[in-house]
């Protein structure tokens, strides 16, 4: 049975790949987790049963981040059934990839609305209502260092999620908050792999030293890290969490 730490995590985008994996860890290490969703409600249920299950203490809660009114409804509705709330996690995000010069406005505006405002909205609240000593997890991407064409506007919103990070982190001054970002490289996940043929994939797997893909859990091992105990004195900092692609 999971001993319960008494924090309260909210993760955004939590129905399914990275974020359904953070939750799991959350909850296996004793946090109570927030499943939150835009739109994939039936899967985040499910996960709750799931974490249930396993003696872990999990609710859904359904925002779009890219509202502010919903993201402020988010963090009520965790504060009412739990008390308050001491760990965000911004995964909820989008991936859409073109040239700069093919990207739409719908392309534009879409990664902006949920990647970069959604992010805004939920550090806000943070910054107004996270417990005294919580930890603020962004989500950022490796393409910011690698700068592999076609991701253009989808790294840009990330550079802006590292900017606010640390940023952030110095606003929390005298609140023992810390806030730091995760940039992940190429993960098995369905938003990385659908659309790209098994020779891209391979190719992408091989790009770092350790020749394979990212696995969900393995990002959720560093969120455990960075929100958990051992991960106290890391503040303002993005960890690439990627192999060593770059």
């Amino acid at each position: 049975m999971n001993q319960q730490t008494g924090k309260v995590a909210i993760v955004t985008g939590a129905s399914r790949g990275i974020g359904a994996a953070i939750a799991r860890r959350l909850a296996a290490d004793g946090h109570i987790v927030i499943v939150n969703y835009a739109g994939s409600a039936a899967a985040a249920e499910d996960l709750v049963r799931t974490i249930e299950a396993g003696s872990g203490r999990a609710i859904t809660a359904q925002a779009d981040v890219s509202d502010a009114g919903a993201v402020a409804r988010l963090f009520d509705s965790a504060e009412a059934a739990f008390g308050g709330v001491d760990i965000l996690v911004n995964n909820a995000g989008i991936m859409k990839l073109a040239p700069i010069a093919e990207s739409d406005d719908a392309l534009f505006d879409s990664q902006i609305a949920i990647n970069l405002r959604g992010t805004f909205n939920t550090l806000r609240e943070a910054g107004n209502r996270l417990r005294d000593g919580g930890r603020i997890i962004n989500f950022s991407t490796s393409v910011v260092g690698l700068r592999l064409k076609n991701y253009g506007v989808y790294a840009a919103t990330k550079a802006a999620a590292e900017t606010l990070t640390a940023i952030m982190s110095k606003e929390m001054r005298g609140r023992s908050i810390t806030v730091n970002a995760i940039a992940p490289g190429p993960t098995a996940t369905a938003l990385f792999l659908d659309g790209k043929s098994p020779e891209l994939i391979d190719r992408m797997a091989k790009m770092n030293p350790l020749e394979r893909l990212g696995t969900p859990e393995d990002i959720a091992a560093a969120v455990s890290f960075l929100v958990g105990p051992d991960g106290g004195w890391i503040n303002g900092q993005v960890l690439r969490a990627n192999g060593g692609m770059i």
